[in-house]
């Protein structure tokens, strides 16, 4: 085992190409010298208590390079999600401690709006003239005689949990060096290789499927500001990319390209990432002459599943040891799957519970400030992920959807929580209840569902621009289905009956308005408009879900 400052340390006089971005290009001696300075700057102006670094950027050169100065300082990384707005933004950066904020022009204005316990010449502003004033001083700069262990916090990545407040993952040097490893040997990573890098940087998915991965093999790091659709093949192109890490929809965005005769003429060797439809990777195998594999992980690091040859369509894959699927009541082991000749799951009462790990919980290391969610992952000696899943009689795993408090969209994991405080500023909405309902690519969409004020009538374009004004409104916030109820189910103990919302969906005998193109307007779902909805989840492969 090693540690990321290790493996930094031994590419000092490598002179292969470590970073490209746009028409610029750093060579692995340069980068490292770049980190070094900043490592440098950090260790002469931190403060007391843990040095952290909020890093609050898009995909350009100075987000690797902060990653390599921490790592060398034995400094802390706070991946700050640039979706977050208002409080809910102030509140991830005080929770996470950072004592230093590394940003750019465009996120100024957000910053400028909160009330910080920072002064303003530890916001450093990477556009600015001051910041390469600072930096220029520390040019050349030898590393710092800095001792890392592979214990040491590396990283914090915020994962939304139940509690409806993001949570911050703790991720050490040991840990990331382990997955940038295993990422190198399962995907045959190699110095020659170039791994394009669009997924935005404080998700873990690009930092342990491909920026540690190219470092641990010495490969090159390609990255693109901000991922497009369009832009990706000319990207790949350009930078002579044999691999691509995605999470959540990008091969479906891709696909969706008009098609051209030379598509499958690229440098693309293998794709990699998390949560495509089955029907999405063979397509784009076939169209971009590639392998894509596509693999179930958390942040948090406690159940690994991977998909082979053998794995069955819309399978997570096959369970190692200690992985189970448990009743979340009684957390006893839930009944195998049981399925008809469509492949229909038959017994979703019996047989879909949480997925769970005896293993993991030996490799979860924690989320930062937070011991009570910390020990709710934790239970009774399992890592517990949270998420709902089947097993078939084979061992394999079906992923089933998220608990109730949560969701995913676009790769990304979503507290309800926020998204229904700011629905219940409407004046007309007397209660709020956001909950996930599939999407027919691949992850959630946001339902929610109103119950208004008496005499109050749902105005769908008014409705529409009061959330758009809202400047704490997440940009993947928007409900794509919204029920109107007179009086919304709850238990005996008033908490709203979210599971029996979720499984009507858009066929609830109650109005129902959606987005049938997103941010389109909304539109009221009629049941012949429900019925079409449906095929196309059976059109893409999706149909099982519909049953769960």
């Amino acid at each position: 085992m090693t540690t990321i400052s290790e493996l930094l340390r031994s590419r000092a006089d490598d002179d292969n190409t470590a970073l490209l971005f746009k028409d610029q290009a750093w060579s692995y001696r340069e980068f490292i010298q770049a980190c070094s300075a900043r490592a440098n700057y950090l260790l002469d102006h931190r403060l007391d208590g843990p040095l952290h670094v909020g890093v609050l950027l898009e995909n350009v050169p100075e987000y690797p390079l902060w990653l390599g100065a921490a790592a060398l300082a034995g400094a802390v990384i706070v991946g700050i999600n640039p979706t977050r707005r208002g409080a809910d933004l102030a509140r991830d950066i005080k929770h996470t401690d950072c004592q230093m904020i590394v940003t750019e022009q465009r996120y100024r204005g957000d910053l400028a709006a909160l009330e910080l316990e920072l002064p303003a010449q530890r916001i450093l502003d990477i556009d600015s003239d001051h910041y390469a004033r600072e930096l220029r001083a520390y040019a050349g700069s030898a590393l710092p005689s800095v001792t890392v262990r592979e214990k040491d916090t590396f990283l914090l990545i915020f994962t939304s949990g139940t509690s409806g407040a993001p949570k911050a993952c703790i991720c050490s040097q040991g840990r990331l060096a382990a997955i940038a490893g295993n990422m190198v040997d399962r995907c045959q990573l190699e110095a020659g290789d170039v791994l394009y890098q669009a997924m935005p940087m404080f998700h873990s998915n690009a930092l342990m499927a491909a920026w540690a991965p190219a470092l641990a093999a010495g490969a090159t790091s390609a990255l693109r500001r901000k991922f497009s659709a369009s832009g990706f093949l000319s990207d790949v192109r350009k930078f002579g990319a044999t691999y691509f890490n995605y999470v959540g929809k990008p091969l479906a965005f891709i696909l969706a390209t008009p098609e051209q005769p030379d598509d499958a003429d690229n440098p693309l060797v293998r794709v990699f990432g998390n949560e495509a439809a089955e029907t999405d990777r063979a397509a784009f195998e076939r169209r971009f002459d590639c392998a894509v594999s596509d693999g179930y992980g958390s942040t948090e690091g406690g159940i690994g599943l991977a998909q082979d040859e053998n794995t069955p369509p819309n399978a997570l894959g096959r369970a190692t040891e200690g992985v189970a699927v448990v009743d979340t009541e009684t957390g006893k082991p839930c009944a195998v799957a049981r399925f008809d000749a469509q492949g229909r799951l038959l017994n979703a009462g019996e047989a879909v519970g949480e997925l769970v790990s005896s293993r993991g919980a030996m490799l979860f290391e924690g989320y930062w400030n937070n011991e009570q969610a910390t020990n709710q992952r934790v239970r009774n000696g399992f890592f517990c992920s949270g998420d709902l899943a089947y097993r078939d009689a084979d061992d394999m795993i079906y992923f089933a959807g998220r608990d109730s408090e949560w969701l995913r969209v676009d790769g990304e994991n979503i507290a309800v929580a926020p998204i229904e405080r700011v629905i219940c500023r409407h004046p007309d909405v007397v209660l709020a209840c956001v909950y996930a309902v599939p999407d027919a690519v691949v992850g959630d969409n946001v339902m929610a569902a109103l119950q208004l004020r008496e005499g109050a009538v749902f105005d769908p374009v008014e409705f529409l621009a009061f959330l758009r004004s809202q400047g704490d409104f997440g940009s993947k916030w928007m409900p794509r289905y919204i029920r109107i109820d007179e009086q919304l189910p709850v238990t005996q103990t008033n908490k709203i009956i979210k599971r029996e919302l979720g499984r009507q969906r858009w066929h609830a005998k109650v109005p129902v308005w959606g987005q049938l193109e997103r941010d389109g307007d909304y539109i009221v779902i009629d049941a012949e408009r429900a019925r079409l909805i449906d095929e196309v989840f059976e059109q893409r492969g999706r149909g099982q879900v519909l049953s769960l």
